[in-house]
């Protein structure tokens, strides 16, 4: 790895990078791809001081790594498994990181068309694009602190990226009632109907029906 990589990942103490994830860093210029993640099942070599703050940004030993091209070349070669942990995966190694909510961000939403015929594409903060249908579902939770609305997409694999602020008003102006059952709100995009779980709707202090 070249001082300059060691330098974009974190300006001040020694490079501690495992070696399979160092060599992803030196071809940090190489361009974007996304690799076969979900192929490979390499050893898990523990754990390292790499987390996503709740607001999509990645941080290295504390420090926010500010390179936006590493950012999205770690974002390549992450993988939720099926104990819920996300994790950097090469083929020669698997390695544990945090994520205080979901890994990404999305941070632009574009809808066309209506009611059933409507199709919302989104775009997350690391450069993912995003047809919402029943392949990338919709998921919706309650803010623990205010109960308020919580969206999800899936983006790949067990990966979700968390709506924006923003982007949370756009999807409000786009709820309507489920043909299904009334009185249940949800939004209609790529041919399914996504509901918002009754007990995520309901106002604080009140009883979902």
């Amino acid at each position: 790895m070249t001082q300059k990589a060691k330098d974009d990942i974190r300006r001040d103490g020694p490079e501690t990078l495992p070696a399979g994830l160092a060599d992803l860093v030196a071809r940090a210029g190489s361009g974007r791809t996304t690799p076969p993640v979900e192929r490979w099942n390499p050893p898990f070599c523990g754990d390292i001081d790499m987390r996503i703050s709740a607001d999509g940004r990645w941080h290295y030993l504390g420090s926010p790594i500010g390179r936006e091209r590493l950012v999205r070349l770690f974002a390549s070669v992450l993988r939720r498994d099926e104990d819920g942990r996300h994790y950097l995966v090469t083929p020669v190694e698997r390695i544990g990181i945090t994520v205080d909510d979901a890994p990404f961000l999305a941070v632009e939403l574009f809808a066309e068309g209506g009611g059933s015929d409507r199709v919302m594409t989104l775009r997350t903060n690391v450069g993912d694009v995003v047809r919402v249908d029943a392949d990338h579902p919709l998921r919706f939770a309650a803010e623990p602190e205010t109960g308020g609305l919580k969206p999800y997409v899936t983006v790949r694999g067990r990966l979700e990226a968390l709506f924006s602020r923003p982007l949370l008003h756009q999807l409000a102006d786009m709820l309507e009632e489920d043909p299904e059952t009334p009185g249940r709100l949800g939004v209609w995009s790529g041919g399914v109907f996504f509901p918002v779980p009754a007990e995520v709707a309901a106002p604080d202090g009140e009883e979902a029906t």
